[in-house]
């Protein structure tokens, strides 16, 4: 076990050690706004050329620091929770190769290049999502893949349409007859890896990864890669007069469905998966509404917390024996309580509580929508999703921190692990401060300043405060109803998304490879294939030898006959 431990722990330093060291460089970054594009020609034959562009700059360094610092964590949490784990090993060499795919789609500025760690992040989610090896984790593994090809596919389609621009660096796109393929292309590519509405059925079901996964993979790596995408392409994207209209109504759209979803959801993972979903439609409606640099904002202080709401949900799940329905759970804070404050803190910071992370970048787009020029009906959904965030999150800590106890009472909760309690005390700290820090960060590339009514400005609050006491008064065990009806139906399958991902490519596959197998198969290559040659060969060889022998006593009959002649002659 030790040398397991060593081998987790030594990566974790190497992410956090990393992490440090790149820290006073971002501050530079963010302090003198420099832009290099650095270029290694890698082969040079003739007039053939292939060149490798890295762009260093505030978002790709900022982008990085993030990610390797929860990559850290996370890394330091896996050092116990999977050190039971036969394949710890492979476990951690794919959890590197996951934060290396993502740091070359953060530094790589050419569109074929950025393949490398967009579909590095495909693959190796992947083999992450089925990591335990059974029919749930497989399936949820089919869907996940088979919804990052379609985002694959779209960048390969924009890398052929941009052949006719003669480059494919990022920073250096302009307008041309084709960009509105090229703004679709890239715009479903994101939608793709960011989960949104038609797309978003594979992140719930990507729950049956092992937490560890779940608190790296959906907090600040493979869905952000979507938002990070259209961050790296918002100028040329933004010259379509349709993108940010459309993005802003699937945005909300999205928003909305997570957060009556997660309320219907008794799934603790799946709960904070939704969770997440609903503020990837946040990061989506700020890009929606031209606010670029507060969805870098939203995207990391969300990082910050939903890795520290993953890991606490870990230890409880660990602690439960395994459970994840939270209606099994109950007393965790006596049980756990340093667990479950660091929940608390994570879940307050979602809801958007005043002074901590959450609140410098989800009240501030709230606040924006409000004095842009956008639909009353946009504005009031919104606000609708932003007091279902608070109504979910109350209900989870309901359920499974201050309910009665409904575990053994015997059954020991540890809290003892330096390397958990290491791992969640950072990110319980960064979830408190980083909003603060951003905030002198990303001031400066804010909209201009705008006045807001009293009312208006106090509303964000009034909307939280009501979803809590909402969610106070009637999510009790028994207020919804016990058997599943077709409003429940609608709600839990995410607006029916779920069933129609995975239903119907099955049915179409089972019976396509069915009808297949009747008329190929049990068909064509029976009469054409090597039983069918077999049989005709044996067939052929059985009227041959039946002519044979016909044809032998014909000549027999024709010899006796002949020789009678001859006798009869003989005697006339």
């Amino acid at each position: 076990m030790f040398s397991k431990l060593k081998s987790s722990s030594i990566s974790a330093l190497f992410l956090l050690t990393y992490s440090l060291i790149l820290a006073p460089w971002t501050c530079f970054f963010v302090m003198n706004q420099p832009i290099y594009l650095l270029e290694w020609n890698i082969i040079n034959i003739s007039s053939c050329t292939m060149t490798l562009t890295i762009i260093l700059d505030m978002i790709s360094l900022s982008f990085s620091n993030v990610v390797c610092l929860i990559s850290g964590c996370v890394m330091l949490f896996s050092s116990s929770y999977m050190s039971h784990d036969p394949f710890l090993k492979r476990f951690i060499w794919l959890v590197m190769l996951f934060v290396l795919s993502m740091n070359m789609l953060v530094f790589i500025s050419s569109l074929p290049a950025i393949l490398l760690g967009w579909d590095g992040l495909g693959i190796v989610s992947f083999a992450l999502v089925i990591y335990y090896q059974n029919m749930k984790s497989l399936g949820a593994g089919m869907l996940t893949v088979l919804a990052n090809r379609i985002g694959d596919v779209m960048i390969l389609i924009s890398i052929g349409i941009l052949v006719l621009q003669g480059h494919w660096i990022i920073v250096s796109m302009w307008d041309f007859h084709l960009s509105a393929y090229v703004v679709l292309t890239i715009t479903i590519a994101a939608m793709t890896k960011s989960a949104q509405i038609p797309f978003s059925a594979w992140l719930p079901a990507a729950m049956a990864a092992p937490t560890p996964v779940s608190a790296l993979v959906h907090s600040s790596t493979l869905v952000t890669a979507g938002v990070f995408l259209l961050i790296r392409f918002f100028p040329f994207l933004s010259q379509s007069s349709l993108f940010q209209p459309s993005l802003l109504f699937i945005s909300v759209l999205t928003l909305l469905m997570a957060g009556i979803g997660a309320n219907y959801e008794n799934d603790l993972k799946k709960i904070i998966a939704l969770s997440t979903l609903s503020q990837l439609g946040v990061m989506m409606m700020s890009l929606g509404m031209n606010m670029v640099y507060l969805s870098l904002f939203h995207l990391y202080t969300h990082a910050l917390f939903k890795a520290l709401l993953f890991l606490c949900a870990g230890m409880i799940i660990h602690n439960n024996l395994n459970g994840q329905d939270i209606r099994s759970m109950g007393l965790i804070s006596k049980q756990a309580p340093v667990t479950a404050a660091c929940l608390n803190i994570a879940n307050l910071s979602l809801c958007g509580a005043p002074f901590l992370s959450g609140f410098y970048s989800k009240d501030l787009i709230l606040e924006t929508s409000l004095a842009s020029p956008m639909s009353g009906l946009m504005v009031l959904l919104i606000f609708l999703a932003t007091g279902m965030t608070a109504a979910y999150s109350l209900r989870l800590s309901f359920c499974s921190l201050w309910s009665n106890m409904k575990t053994p009472p015997l059954h020991a909760k540890a809290e003892k692990d330096p390397y958990i309690n290491w791992a969640t005390t950072v990110l319980t700290l960064a979830a408190v401060v980083a909003g603060a820090l951003f905030q002198s960060i990303f001031l400066p590339f804010s909209p201009e300043p705008f006045i807001l009514p009293t009312m208006y400005k106090f509303l964000t609050i009034i909307v939280i405060l009501l979803g809590l006491f909402l969610s106070a008064t009637f999510w009790e065990a028994d207020f919804f109803p016990k058997k599943m009806n077709k409003i429940k139906f609608f709600f839990t399958t995410m607006w029916f998304l779920a069933p129609i991902s995975a239903q119907p490519l099955t049915k179409l596959s089972m019976l396509l490879g069915t009808n297949l197998m009747k008329s190929v198969d049990q068909g064509w290559l029976e009469i054409l294939g090597g039983q069918g040659a077999f049989a005709s060969i044996s067939k052929s060889f059985a009227m041959n030898q039946k002519f044979q022998i016909k044809s032998f006593n014909f000549f027999i009959l024709n010899m006796l006959f002949f020789v009678m002649m001859i006798l009869l002659l003989m005697k006339i």
